[in-house]
């Protein structure tokens, strides 16, 4: 069987399980949870969100007055981390790490447009819609 894991990093990752190409599984975890997570399920792969490949994530005119700007600096910094974390677990562990930009992963979908696309009608939030949504494409690999 082969087990790949779609993450959100975020201060709550969203986090998807594919067994064997199907969804059977999503959690919010912490991000002190997520070496554990991958440690214990030890998956094929991991597929993240990696926030370190968006070119530009903002700038203070989208953003506003400048302690927006400074907030969402502080937020992506820790979201890079956290993206660093995947990388360097799933370096030690020998396990393929892939990360997928933002905008690669796509639009966000809701609930509703997610269940038709994934069959996935069990409760869910965002995180775990864009963990399971960044992996998608790389659902069936091993």
């Amino acid at each position: 069987m082969s087990l790949i894991l779609g993450m959100d990093p975020g201060a709550s990752t969203g986090v998807a399980h594919f067994l064997d190409g199907q969804l059977v599984r999503l959690d919010t975890i912490t991000p002190v949870e997520i070496e554990r997570t991958i440690r214990e399920v030890m998956p094929a792969r991991v597929i993240f969100e990696d926030s370190r490949l968006e070119t530009r994530a903002w700038n203070a005119r989208t953003k506003g007055a400048y302690g927006a700007a400074l907030a969402t600096a502080r937020s992506l910094g820790q979201v890079d981390a956290w993206c660093r974390l995947i990388t360097e677990v799933c370096a030690e562990l020998d396990i393929p790490a892939h990360g997928v930009s933002p905008t690669a992963k796509g639009a966000k979908r809701g609930a509703e447009n997610f269940a038709i696309y994934t069959g996935w009608t069990e409760r869910n939030n965002q995180h775990e819609r864009d963990a399971a949504m960044v992996a998608w494409p790389y659902r069936g690999a091993r």
